[in-house]
């Protein structure tokens, strides 16, 4: 029964990675760049993503929303005037813990992608199934909020070691926290050494302006490996 089971995981991740594969050979015609953006729920994506995408400059973005039901995410990202589809887990896809490529492929009719140069697929919030998936995306963002504590990257080290950025949000609250920056670092380090971090607090929009202009240059580069 194990045997099998591995099998079938293995079915899975093969049919998903071939589906990524058509999704990025899509972004690349569109010359399009591919942020899959990924957290445990309540992190602050949705609210980083308002203040980092409001001033992009010449940069065109766009916004795919994932969310086990409803809309409030992409209703907030719509009041932007930016492209947003959302996507919804909770029925007809069978997986409600996260975005596949298959589901974000099914969303690519809805975006002109030929008139974006950078789409965000903020995941849906959990910290094991995202890490799992890839979806076609040219680079992975994981956000911790510091109301999380500091051992995430040990309990969840997958999700840490999948992306190439890690955002600590929420750094406004650490006054009134027993959180240990240093060592929520620390193992941060021992999952994923050197990964590139930001500390910022989207909501006092300290640190802010460096995603921002982490954005435009990703949605600038020429070529990324997946």
């Amino acid at each position: 029964m194990h045997r099998t089971r591995v099998r079938i995981v293995e079915d899975a991740l093969d049919a998903n990675n071939t589906i990524a594969r058509a999704n990025r050979e899509d972004f690349d015609r569109a010359a399009v760049r591919v942020v899959n953006l990924m957290s445990a729920p309540g992190a602050g994506k949705t609210t980083l993503l308002e203040a980092a995408l409001s001033d992009l400059g010449a940069i065109r973005p766009g916004v795919l929303e994932g969310d086990v039901q409803g809309s409030l995410d992409a209703d907030r990202i719509a009041h932007l005037h930016i492209p947003v589809v959302q996507l919804n887990t909770g029925s007809g896809f069978g997986g409600e813990c996260h975005l596949d490529a298959n589901m974000v492929r099914s969303a690519l009719p809805a975006l002109a992608l030929h008139e974006l140069d950078l789409l965000i697929v903020e995941n849906v919030g959990n910290l094991v199934c995202p890490a799992e998936f890839r979806i076609g995306e040219d680079v992975r963002v994981m956000i911790s909020s510091v109301t999380e504590g500091e051992d995430k990257p040990l309990k969840y080290p997958l999700m840490f070691r999948a992306c190439e950025l890690v955002v600590i949000n929420k750094i406004d609250l650490l006054p009134h926290l027993d959180f240990d920056l240093e060592l929520f670092l620390h193992h941060l380090d021992g999952v994923h050494p050197g990964v590139p971090r930001m500390l910022l607090s989207a909501k006092t929009g300290e640190g802010v302006e460096e995603f921002r202009a982490w954005l435009r240059e990703v949605a600038t580069r020429v070529t990324v490996p997946v």
